[in-house]
């Protein structure tokens, strides 16, 4: 009973932000589109719910010609100026709420691994985390710290799974919006 609420809510939250957040979401489109032409829009297959591929959306806060590499090579990438901004206040995150509308996501759930994050997919399965819809925030997300192994992000997936509730899901989404309005600038 508790998931069927929860998607309905997932949908109405969705569809009411995308509307309300349009006019922000035309005019990042409009300054990445003239840094360098292109698509907008950064799509990534990402793993979902039961280990099912989806694709994810992000606004895109590279260059167009960037090559998709693996998080460890993360250092040979540039980002553009708008980009920094965009990630350093997480505007480039807003396209997400289409995957929660479309039903690749929820609001709350544990993020969603690519592909290559076989040993946290593991883990995942192992837990029943993996068989949760992946979320833009999750237990692990604000319990994390700096370079958190993937088996303490599997160890706090796996709570959540155990725990899944609307009581769960209101504290996660309170420490996330604690987290924001306390998380310091990065330049």
């Amino acid at each position: 009973m508790f998931l069927l609420f929860k998607r309905l809510l997932d949908v109405f939250v969705s569809i009411c932000l995308i509307i309300f957040l349009f006019p922000l979401y035309a005019i990042i489109a409009l300054i990445i589109f003239l840094q360098d032409g292109g698509t907008p829009i950064f799509k990534q297959l990402r793993v979902g719910y039961g280990g099912n591929k989806f694709m994810f959306y992000k606004f895109r806060s590279m260059p167009l010609k960037t090559p998709n590499v693996e998080s460890h090579e993360k250092g040979k990438l540039t980002i553009t100026p708008f980009g920094k901004f965009i990630r350093r206040s997480n505007l480039d995150e807003l396209p997400q709420f289409f995957n929660v509308l479309k039903g690749d996501m929820s609001f709350i759930g544990p993020r969603p691994p690519i592909p290559s994050q076989n040993k946290l997919i593991k883990l995942r399965k192992e837990n029943k985390s993996l068989f949760l819809k992946p979320g833009l925030t999750g237990w692990a997300q604000v319990n994390s710290y700096d370079n958190m192994p993937e088996e303490k992000k599997a160890q706090f997936d796996g709570e959540y799974a155990s725990r899944i509730s609307l009581k769960m899901d209101f504290l996660i989404l309170l420490k996330t919006v604690v987290y924001f309005t306390k998380k310091p600038p990065t330049y």
